[in-house]
């Protein structure tokens, strides 16, 4: 018969392998969603907004993340406790960071709430592919790639507060990106829908836009207001 202090033994091994096992499975994902929203549709809602402490951004899409996904529509998150959020690692790129991913949450800060949460929810489940720095430097270079605002400007969108149909837009980014993007709405504060983010696909080594395998859940009207910022 075995002895208590020997079946613990075995129970903390099964519970450690299980825990590396979980941990493993964690760091395996299909593709990327890369995600910009327009400032002027975070800011034109019930929730409102404030600036971040640098001041009030550019007219431009930021970056609200890069996140790990399955092709089934899953995700992974906060995979890497031990990997915490280190300003030191990306010194060199705060600045472009404060410009291309500004905080638009209350109250203002300087982005690094911002940084901390996109990284240990969602960066340290592409560690094995992306350290630190190079995941914020991977994102960075997806929004130059993109050029969002370019991409529909010349084709006739505008944020200039009017509203444009929903398959426009889409078509202006795909004809620019190369890939169909999903678009995510939000209400205004008068019950307006209005373009809030777009959804761009990337493989898993952050360098390539993908068709995307799956789309997120969620719908725009036909027509969507395109709002000043």
């Amino acid at each position: 018969m075995e002895s208590k202090g020997s079946i613990l033994i075995k129970l903390l091994l099964l519970l450690q392998l299980s825990v590396l096992c979980a941990s493993q499975k964690s760091q395996d994902f299909d593709f990327f969603y890369f995600v910009q929203q327009w400032p002027g549709s975070y800011c034109d809602s019930k929730k409102s907004c404030c600036y971040p402490t640098s001041g009030k951004p550019a007219a431009d899409f930021g970056i609200h993340g890069l996140w790990p996904n399955y092709k089934d529509g899953s995700y992974p998150s906060n995979c890497d406790p031990s990997n915490t959020f280190d300003p030191s690692q990306i010194s060199d790129l705060t600045s472009s960071l404060q410009t291309n991913w500004p905080t638009l949450a209350c109250p203002s800060g300087d982005g690094i709430a911002f940084w901390t949460h996109e990284w240990e929810k969602h960066g340290t489940c592409s560690e094995s592919n992306l350290k630190q720095h190079d995941y914020f430097e991977t994102t960075l270079n997806l929004k130059q790639k993109a050029n969002l605002l370019k991409a529909l400007t010349s084709a006739g969108v505008q944020p200039d507060g009017g509203s444009y149909s929903l398959s426009n837009i889409k078509g202006a980014i795909q004809n620019a990106v190369g890939f169909a993007p999903f678009i995510e709405c939000n209400v205004d504060s008068s019950g307006n829908s209005q373009l809030y983010q777009v959804y761009l696909c990337v493989d898993t080594s952050g360098a390539d836009f993908i068709d995307c395998p799956v789309f997120p859940h969620g719908k725009c009207g036909s027509e969507i207001e395109f709002p000043t910022f």
